[in-house]
C-alpha cells in the first residue's frame, strides 16, 4: 500500500499536469521530442528557489544543476559533467550561477560548527571568506552573511570559467556567457551581480588552458 503522503503527491501531480497542459497546449508533446534550453542554472538545493519559476521559464527552457551552496568544485564530477553536457551537447548560451540570500550553507560555513563530512564541501566557502576578510570589517552578522552569499556566487562564476569545457567552447568561437545572479528569498527578486564573462581574458593566466580546437 502506498504511503498516504506519496499518494498526495501523485494526486497533486495529476492535477498539475492537467492544468499545465490546458494552459500550454501541446507542451508535453513538444517536450517529449526535444530538449533545447538556452540556459544552464547552477543553483543551491534550497527548497525555496525553483529555478524555472524564479526566472519565469517553462519546463524545457533551463537545464538545472543544484547542490548545497551552489558551489562549482573542480573535482566535482557531477557538476563538471553537467557543464560539459550543457555546453557541448545542448549548446546552451548562458550559464547562470544562481545564489541566494539567507543561504544555509553560508551560515553553516560561518558558524564554525563541526558538520562532519559536509565540512569538506563547505571549505570552499570558508576559503572565500578568508580571501575577502577585509570586506567584512565593521559589518554586523547579517551583513556579513549577505555579502558572503554574493562573494560566493562571484567565486563560482570564476570557477565555471576555469572549466576546460568552457574554455574549449570559447576557443571554438561558441557563444557562451557566464553570469552571477542572486535571489532574494524575502522578495522573490533576482539581482545581477554584474560579473558576466564571455571569454577567458579576465582570468589569471595560470588558469588559461591550451585547449585543442
Amino acid at each position: 500500500m502506498k504511503k498516504q503522503h506519496i499518494q498526495k503527491l501523485l494526486d497533486s501531480n495529476e492535477a498539475w499536469a492537467k492544468r499545465f497542459a490546458q494552459d500550454n497546449p501541446g507542451i508535453f508533446e513538444q517536450l517529449s521530442t526535444q530538449q533545447a534550453p538556452q540556459y544552464l542554472w547552477i543553483g543551491c538545493s534550497d527548497s525555496r528557489i525553483p529555478a524555472n519559476e524564479v526566472m519565469g521559464l517553462l519546463p524545457g527552457e533551463v537545464f538545472v544543476h543544484r547542490n548545497i551552496g551552489n558551489l562549482v568544485h573542480s573535482m566535482d564530477i557531477n557538476c563538471q559533467s553537467v557543464i560539459q553536457f550543457a555546453v557541448e551537447q545542448l549548446k546552451v548560451k548562458d550559464i547562470i550561477v544562481g545564489g541566494h540570500y539567507d543561504c544555509g550553507a553560508i551560515k553553516a560555513a560561518l558558524s564554525m560548527e563541526d558538520f562532519g563530512m559536509m565540512n569538506n564541501w563547505l571549505s570552499a566557502i570558508k576559503d572565500t571568506y578568508v580571501e575577502s576578510s577585509r570586506e567584512f570589517h565593521l559589518m554586523d552578522k547579517q551583513q556579513e552573511i549577505d555579502r558572503l552569499c554574493e562573494l560566493n556566487v562571484m567565486k563560482q562564476v570564476l570557477n565555471v570559467c576555469k572549466s576546460n569545457t568552457v574554455q574549449r567552447a570559447w576557443s571554438q568561437g561558441q557563444t557562451l556567457f557566464i553570469h552571477g545572479l542572486i535571489y532574494g528569498v524575502h522578495n522573490g527578486r533576482l539581482v545581477d551581480l554584474d560579473v558576466s564573462i564571455d571569454n577567458n581574458n579576465t582570468l589569471n593566466q595560470i588558469y588559461c588552458l591550451n585547449v585543442a580546437n
